[in-house]
């Protein structure tokens, strides 16, 4: 496999799994699951507020999915679910929670990061 057609593989396979995660999330997090009001309040968000993160996500996620074949779509909803990941890693810092609440957000946001590279140079 020449590395243009692996650059391509990786860009779907990393744009479609995160998307399905970010918009499973977002989902969750606009139906009102239980744990999601629970996150809401533990964070300090009325849960109006946490619907708006759950759209943005749900958005985002579909936006990394589109952007296999609009490459300028892929790196607008990367920039953007990024900053929603630093969001998330801040609201868990001070909620003081311990890393393993942390690691999470700080994880898929690089994994949000090379996917937009990736879509980039696919």
């Amino acid at each position: 496999m020449n590395g243009r057609v692996l650059v391509s593989v990786l860009a779907i396979v990393f744009a479609v799994l995160l998307g399905v995660s970010f918009a499973g999330g977002g989902a969750a997090k606009l139906a009102g699951a239980a744990v999601m009001r629970a996150d809401a309040e533990r964070f300090g968000f009325s849960y109006r507020a946490f619907q708006v993160v759950g759209a943005s996500e749900l958005c985002g996620g579909a936006g990394l999915v589109a952007g296999l074949w609009f490459s300028s779509l892929a790196v607008a909803a990367a920039t953007g679910l990024v900053a929603l990941m630093v969001g998330a890693v801040a609201c868990h810092l001070r909620a003081k929670d311990p890393v393993a609440k942390v690691l999470p957000a700080v994880v898929v946001g690089l994994l949000v990061v090379v996917s937009g590279v990736l879509s980039v140079y696919r």
